[in-house]
């Protein structure tokens, strides 16, 4: 997974790209930590360059979830394709956040 962020006033967007996976634990905690630390309210992960997703790159974008509510953000996700859309879809994402398309 690569990521890339970039900031206006109104929104933080995180480009990521590759494949999402346990493997990128340590990548994701830094993206985290770079949106906690920014300064919009809206942070919108930018999915439509993934390839793919697993349960554990599930789990990441949940954490990211939540540690920015914590710091009074909300978390959009956008531009979903293939398979990320399906499992995003299997998982009932849409139930905990917002995706939009």
């Amino acid at each position: 997974m690569d990521y890339r962020i970039e900031l206006d006033d109104l929104e933080a967007r995180i480009f990521i790209s590759g494949r999402l996976t346990f493997n990128d634990h340590g990548k994701v905690r830094s993206m985290i930590q770079e949106m906690v630390q920014s300064h919009p309210k809206r942070q919108v992960m930018m999915i439509g360059g993934l390839d793919f997703v697993d349960s554990s790159g599930l789990g990441m974008i949940l954490v990211a979830r939540e540690e920015v509510a914590q710091v009074d953000k909300k978390l959009f996700l956008r531009g979903a394709q293939g398979q990320v859309k399906r499992v995003l879809a299997v998982a009932q994402l849409d139930k905990i956040v917002d995706i939009q398309d």
